[in-house]
């Protein structure tokens, strides 16, 4: 299986060539009638979420109780994805085409949110407040999907190069049931 800087080598010439691919098209005037989805706050928020995904959160988070690199690149912060690998097994859950990523999503935010009520409740006894306000634009749902379809195309890259395809459990589960009906009529 690829090393961290052999995925993040791929992801990266991926994106050097998608990046290439819209700047072609712009040139030729294709992407004009994608101007609406593509607008640069959601190539941006792509961009972002498909950096993100590549260097800092990858399904090889599960062995985040190891020296993998994706946990080394959050620094001294890197200790936050030690529960997550004890939660997962390795190529387990979170080497799954959908729910993987999702699972990861999801432990973000509960760190998040953990971390803003910590905030929350310790910055008034020192004299501090926390204040944060949200302002949803009106095309958060545009944004939304960029940003999510940047995170999953990275993990999904990382998948591949794994060898594991979006049918590889349905693969498996069928071999199982080959074998059971072989071993039935013997």
């Amino acid at each position: 299986m690829p090393s961290g800087k052999v995925h993040e080598a791929i992801n990266m010439t991926f994106f050097a060539g998608l990046s290439l691919g819209y700047i072609y098209a712009r040139a030729q005037g294709i992407s004009i009638q994608a101007e609406r989805v593509l607008n640069p706050q959601t190539i941006s928020l792509f961009s972002l979420s498909y950096l993100v995904g590549t260097f800092l959160v990858t399904p090889d988070l599960d062995l985040a109780e190891q020296n993998v690199r994706a946990k080394s690149h959050w620094g001294g912060l890197g200790f936050l994805w030690i529960p997550y690998g004890a939660i997962f097994n390795h190529r387990g859950t979170s080497h799954s085409w959908f729910v993987g990523p999702l699972t990861r999503l999801i432990y973000m935010l509960m760190i998040g949110v953990t971390i803003t009520s910590i905030l929350g409740f310790v910055l008034p006894f020192m004299g501090y407040e926390l204040n944060i306000q949200t302002q949803l634009s009106s095309n958060w749902r545009q944004l939304l999907l960029g940003a999510l379809f940047g995170y999953y195309l990275s993990q999904w890259l990382h998948l591949v190069a794994d060898g594991i395809w979006p049918d590889h459990g349905v693969k498996r589960r069928s071999k199982r049931k080959k074998r059971r009906r072989r071993s039935k009529h013997k």
